[in-house]
């Protein structure tokens, strides 16, 4: 009786992470006839959900696409280098495991008491980048969901100054790749359930989560202290990043202020009103 529940809360979940992920694809154009999609896969419970809503996707969609997944094996000392392997060939699953050692690079290049993530973000763009390339990969697809994109917002703001996000869709700078964010719609609570009902073999990473006081885990837990207090708050966020008015900002090079001049009718044609 109990496997039947979970049955029900599986097929319950898949279908709303599917129609969140269904709504930011036709959103953004994600993906379109004869694309090939290289799904990054890191181990952790969004790059799971990521790539089983894919493939359910993919068995329904008005249009062909094929799957390619990639996981960069990084050669952390523990990385059950096994795990992955054994699960999409247990899915019949095209993939590749990349292999290159930016471990040892990160850990010798930061300083003692500095996160990891910036230089390991960067050499693992890069390897990946050059890897979808070389096969042909019309989009690169990564597992972040709205509360990554949230919680990017305000990092940026409180320690970059900067007003940007995650956009569900982005040009590489180099003009070679083209990322998507099929997940950008879902929560992250609806994930970790969906995760722990598909019972995924997580990898944790231990790299940078051996590491207190991240930036990032501190506006975790405002955003969730905010979402206990205020519900709907996150929500409301998000939708504010697709609902931009650039003119009530202070960006110059978004909008002309210094252009900005009166513009009146003719005086001539107006009734003269007296202020008191």
């Amino acid at each position: 009786m109990e496997k039947g529940k979970d049955q029900l809360k599986l097929n319950r979940c898949r279908k709303n992470l599917r129609r969140d992920v269904g709504r930011a694809i036709a959103d953004y154009n994600m993906i379109e006839d004869g694309d090939l999609v290289m799904v990054c896969l890191s181990g952790g419970k969004d790059s799971f959900a990521m790539l089983d809503i894919l493939r359910n996707l993919q068995r329904h969609a008005p249009i062909n696409f094929t799957l390619h997944a990639v996981n960069l094996d990084q050669k952390q000392p523990g990385f059950p280098e096994h795990v992955l392997p054994e699960y999409l060939s247990a899915i019949d699953v095209d993939y590749k495991i990349i292999e290159k050692d930016t471990y040892s690079i990160v850990t010798d290049k930061v300083a003692e008491g500095k996160t990891y993530c910036g230089l390991c973000s960067r050499l693992r763009r890069g390897i990946l980048y050059n890897y979808a390339d070389s096969i042909g990969a019309t989009k690169i697809a990564l597992g972040h969901h709205r509360d990554d994109i949230v919680e990017t917002l305000f990092l940026n703001m409180f320690y970059g100054g900067k007003l940007k996000a995650m956009p569900p869709k982005l040009l590489s700078d180099d003009k070679r790749n083209v990322v998507i964010r099929p997940m950008a719609y879902c929560k992250e609570k609806e994930i970790e359930k969906f995760a722990e009902l598909s019972d995924f073999p997580i990898i944790p990473c231990n790299l940078c989560g051996s590491q207190d006081g991240l930036q990032r885990q501190v506006i975790k837990g405002m955003l969730q202290e905010w979402g206990r207090n205020q519900p709907g708050r996150i929500e409301s966020i998000f939708r504010s990043i697709a609902n931009v008015s650039p003119s009530q900002l202070a960006d110059r090079n978004l909008f002309s202020f210094d252009g900005l001049k009166v513009q009146r009718p003719d005086s001539q044609n107006l009734d003269v009103v007296e202020i008191v």
